[in-house]
């Protein structure tokens, strides 16, 4: 039986491009859709007037108010978007969301439709076990997505478009601007668009919240009760409606804050507030907010890709991969379905075997300040969950720079570009072992994979053929970055005390390995990577070197050349930490200790750091042998002492200390 539609079809416009309908009502054991303009308490009793007319034709008597009740339960919200359809779920019937899911996916592309209320416990596992985090209505990402969002909010419910329609409560509020131009309209209008708000202010929707509501206004100066003293009536004269519309227009300006009285997607306070309004709490629909804990500098970035489910054991990917195949060019279905997603999940399911649900993330834009390269920069995130496990596991995923692909396209033959890749992962791998000999505090472990994917690049030689991607693996550090702290912690004097120790301690092994770009051209430090873990008592407990990207790229130059980079992370905060020159002190007495404590390892025990990287390739060119040979001459040449006072003369309230 093919899913009934009682109204206009979902996305179909008026003659002014406005779309017909922007809520709807399904019911699944029905299979009948109702998108008949309004609000879903209209249409839930149009449907019960649809099935009653066909009871009475088939001689059946009409449904009693219990069997109305219950058919009314059994329905599920949506609200139509420019280019979504939002399920709202009921958390107790989620059974119902999944069944409507799966009949509006015959009516439009599953991208196409999508969950609301994910940060309840009840949607957020079904969602999860689905593989479906892709699924989720996401926030916009940027300042013109979010006034996008604002302006596609507008609503009627009978008579004119003046609501901006919180998706998620169901509740439509009117700003004052709208309310006051209800003053350029047509008398008998006015009284219309008058009674229907003071009939939709005093309702509740199903979720118990109103129906109407009003926009920035103070509830104990204005609201549903100021329009129940007063009562409008079909007929009445131009100049009592506009005398009863004037008054409640003035007691609805007087209940509103000056900045809110006028509706301005270019006041980013406006903006703000509006948005906030119409999607409830701020994180309600964020997918990042999946992963509980996920570092704040994740929000709004990662983008939840499809993947497919665990049926009795048996993975299933997601059909809309199968609706990529079928439209090869369409760009949205290639950027969505990304072949990387499928990898992981298939080297995943190699590796662990009993999964409960598998969901893979890629993060859309860097996390760090750096300035984007040449090469691959695919980042991703995994949640994956075992049976029988109590708690999930986050994976970070980063795609390796240089790979075949890359090679390739610069013209290489194949085995050529195969060569070279493995020797860029030694390198990496290389990069990463000589880090943690000097001291850097870097994740336990990382684990190398490989994932198959089809060439299509520029080199005709190469195209179409298989070849394969190298990426790294390693667990998700639970933090904050150092650069993306909140002031409002340095603040605090003991955070800031134990901060700039970490971080002191963090800038040693840094500056000993030479982390820069274009050969110490840009010192990389306190700019994404290095990651601050809270103790129970809130306060700093260790700081975690995530990525040692441009680790021995500047391994010549005397250290002391870069005093003014390594003062940087100090200079930059001295306006937020109560006390500045403690703050700097502590920075440098941590960077001094760190510095000894690494230059002491390597004479102690030479020829454990000498010998360590003998079997490697070694040539002056750049070799990492050879970078290795110079980073340690240049640590065990360089005076801890004069190297810490020239970062002292590059600190503004220690340069001029006695």
């Amino acid at each position: 039986m093919a899913l009934e539609i009682i109204g206009p079809l979902p996305f179909e416009r008026d003659a002014q491009g406005q779309l017909k309908t922007r809520v709807a009502t399904i019911f699944p054991k029905h299979k009948t859709l109702v998108t008949t303009p309004g609000i879903h308490a209209w249409q839930r009793t149009e449907f019960i007037a649809h099935v009653n007319r066909k009871r009475l034709a088939a001689g059946l008597p009409q449904l009693t108010f219990a069997e109305e009740e219950t058919e009314c339960a059994e329905s599920v919200d949506l609200l139509i978007e420019p280019d979504a359809i939002l399920i709202r779920p009921d958390p107790d019937r989620m059974h119902l969301a999944l069944e409507a899911d799966e009949l509006l996916q015959e009516l439009v592309s599953k991208r196409r439709i999508k969950f609301l209320s994910v940060l309840n416990d009840k949607v957020q596992r079904a969602i999860k076990a689905r593989g479906e985090c892709w699924r989720i209505a996401a926030l916009p990402q940027s300042r013109e997505e979010m006034r996008k969002m604002i302006v596609d909010s507008k609503v009627a419910i009978r008579e004119l478009p003046i609501y901006y329609q919180n998706r998620l409560t169901g509740t439509k509020y009117v700003t004052y601007t709208e309310f006051a131009r209800l003053g350029n309209i047509e008398p008998e209008q006015l009284v219309r668009q008058l009674e229907e708000i003071a009939e939709f202010s005093r309702r509740r929707n199903r979720l118990g919240n109103p129906e109407v509501d009003f926009f920035g206004a103070d509830p104990l100066r204005f609201g549903a009760r100021d329009f129940a003293e007063i009562r409008f009536k079909s007929g009445m004269s131009s100049a009592e409606a506009l005398a009863k519309f004037n008054d409640l227009k003035s007691r609805f300006r007087d209940a509103v804050p000056i900045d809110l009285q006028r509706d301005d997607l270019d006041s980013d306070a406006w903006c703000a507030r509006m948005f906030s309004t119409i999607v409830g709490r701020k994180d309600e629909t964020l997918a990042e907010e999946l992963l509980r804990g996920l570092s704040p500098e994740f929000y709004l970035q990662v983008q939840w890709l499809p993947g497919g489910r665990f049926e009795e054991g048996e993975f299933i990917f997601d059909a809309v991969f199968d609706e990529a195949e079928r439209n090869p060019n369409d760009p949205e279905l290639a950027w969505l379905c990304d072949p990387c997603a499928k990898g992981f999940i298939f080297n995943f399911i190699r590796e662990y075997g009993d999964i409960e649900y598998v969901n893979v993330g890629r993060v859309g834009t860097s996390l760090s300040s750096r300035p984007l390269k040449e090469g691959r920069r695919g980042v991703y995130i995994a949640e994956l969950k075992l049976r029988g496990s109590a708690t999930p596991i986050v994976r970070f995923i980063r795609m390796q720079k240089w790979g075949i692909r890359e090679r390739l396209d610069e013209g290489k033959p194949l085995l050529q570009a195969i060569i070279e890749s493995e020797e860029y992962t030694d390198y990496i791998l290389d990069r990463r072992l000589g880090c943690r000999q000097l001291g850097m505090n870097l994740p336990r472990r990382v684990n190398m994979h490989r994932l198959s994917e089809v060439y299509d690049g520029t080199n005709p030689a190469v195209r179409g053929q298989l070849i394969w991607a190298t990426y790294f693996e390693r667990e998700y550090v639970y933090g904050i970055a150092t650069d993306k702290l909140p002031a409002a912690r340095l603040a605090n004097a003991a955070y800031a005390e134990r901060f700039a120790r970490l971080l002191g301690r963090a800038a040693a092994s840094n500056i000993i390995v030479g982390r820069a770009y274009e050969r110490g051209k840009r010192v990389v430090f306190d700019d994404g990577d290095e990651v601050i873990i809270e103790g129970s008592d809130g306060l700093p407990h260790d700081l975690v070197v995530c990525d040692h990207s441009g680790a021995f790229d500047e391994y010549q130059r005397p250290l002391q050349e870069f005093a003014a980079d390594y003062a940087r992370p100090v200079n930059s905060r001295l306006h937020l930490v109560p006390n500045p020159r403690e703050f700097a002190e502590a920075y440098l007495d941590a960077f001094k200790e760190g510095f000894c404590r690494v230059q002491g390892d390597y004479r102690k025990r030479r020829r454990a750091f000498d010998t360590l990287f003998k079997h490697r390739p070694y040539n002056i060119e750049g070799s990492f042998a050879y970078r290795w040979e110079c980073v340690l001459r240049r640590l065990d040449q360089t005076d801890p002492d004069a190297l810490t006072d020239a970062i002292r003369k590059q600190i503004a309230v220690l340069s001029h200390a006695k």
